[in-house]
């Protein structure tokens, strides 16, 4: 059975059902229920026509649930009759689930959640399963999320930054379990992308793509973190690499810049260097100057004083990284770096050994914690 097909098969299906009269929350539980049959049995008993099927079992689901919300209050069902038997609509509402989805109400993690579920077509187990959550919480707060944009219709405006926002959550959520979410966020992506027309879209999955290729190579077989500097190049994915540079030309000849477009710029030059000290650090400074102009961001400032370290020299570095917040994340990280880079071993070590305990997970901290101890080590005298 093809799942990856059965999921997109998801979002038009809601889409028919709320077409047909049925509350997107109710839809949306009753595509929940089809598809989980589904998995069940088309193994044994593949369908004709997939879309079809789930429409047709869907439909019931529905119809079942309210009958029995009909009968419990009393009322009779406003829709008493299957509809009948015809072509199945050819309308797409990915895009508009996209958006509803990500509606401005919801929090981040619900619209992250109800995305995978409503356009990613995934169990709310498979879900959990990813984010290391149990099944029941993960339930509650879908069904949150559902209650909170109930009565949204069908053509009201969505705010895209949004949407490319609450994608870019599950592609840095990486993967557990038996999803892979950085995968599964650069298929919704792919499927964004064919519904609208905006270069920021492209630029997103062009990012994605970017990061995506280098993947193999930036854990080791132990689960160590690798740095960029130190990690096989030979291992990164050629042809994502090429696809992201190829989506990411055409979207800047568009001449619309946005923060995702800037950002796989930089990925890009990464991307396309032999060695970190063959890479165009001028040029990269100069994207994320514009990156800047574009977000404003902290995090880029820190990450462009990296860049500025490297292009200018580490001093130049540290004097661009005097102006940020103590406790911005990787800020002492940072600082330990380029203190290295500048021969100052002492301070460096002292550095790597306070961001390995401020370190928001373990690999990180461990990495940091390996770190303070290589540079230790280049300050004995040798025997």
């Amino acid at each position: 059975m093809n799942e990856a097909l059965l999921r997109e098969l998801v979002p038009e299906v809601i889409g028919v059902l709320v077409r047909r009269g049925a509350e997107f929350a109710a839809a949306e539980d009753a595509v929940q229920e089809a598809l989980i049959r589904a998995l069940e049995t088309w193994p044994d008993d593949p369908p004709r026509d997939a879309k079809g099927w789930l429409i047709a079992a869907g439909w019931r689901k529905f119809l079942d649930a309210a009958r029995a919300e009909t009968s419990r209050r009393g009322r009779e069902l406003a829709v008493e009759v299957e509809p009948a038997a015809g072509p199945v609509p050819s309308t797409d509402d990915s895009l508009w689930l996209y958006f509803l989805c990500a509606h401005p109400s919801l929090s981040p993690g619900s619209a992250v959640a109800l995305t995978l579920r409503a356009v990613g077509g995934l169990t709310t187990r498979q879900i959990a399963a990813a984010y290391l959550a149990p099944e029941a919480t993960m339930a509650q707060r879908i069904s949150r999320a559902k209650k909170r944009i109930t009565g949204v219709p069908l053509n009201q405006p969505g705010d895209l930054a949004t949407v490319l926002r609450v994608l870019y959550l599950v592609f840095n959520e990486g993967y557990s379990g038996d999803v892979d979410l950085a995968a599964e966020a650069i298929r919704l992506t792919r499927q964004l992308a064919a519904s609208t027309d905006e270069p920021e879209v492209s630029g997103l999955l062009a990012l994605m793509l970017l990061h995506h290729a280098r993947r193999a190579s930036r854990t080791g077989s132990d689960g160590r973190l690798i740095p960029l500097a130190v990690q096989d190049r030979s291992l990164w994915d050629t042809v994502l690499i090429t696809e992201g540079v190829e989506i990411l030309q055409s979207a800047l000849a568009r001449d619309r810049l946005g923060e995702y477009q800037a950002q796989a710029a930089i990925a890009a030059l990464h991307t396309d260097a032999p060695s970190t000290a063959e890479t165009d650090w001028v040029q990269v400074v100069e994207w994320y100057d514009e990156l800047l102009q574009l977000t404003d961001s902290p995090v880029v400032r820190l990450n462009r004083a990296v860049a500025v370290g490297e292009a200018d020299g580490p001093r130049a570095g540290l004097a661009a990284l005097t102006d940020l917040d103590p406790d911005l994340p990787r800020l002492t990280a940072a600082r330990a770096y380029l203190h290295e880079r500048a021969g100052v071993l002492e301070q460096a070590a002292a550095l790597y050994a306070e961001a390995a305990r401020v370190a928001t997970n373990v690999p990180e901290r461990d990495h940091l914690t390996r770190e303070a101890a290589r540079v230790r080590q280049l300050l004995r005298p040798a025997h």
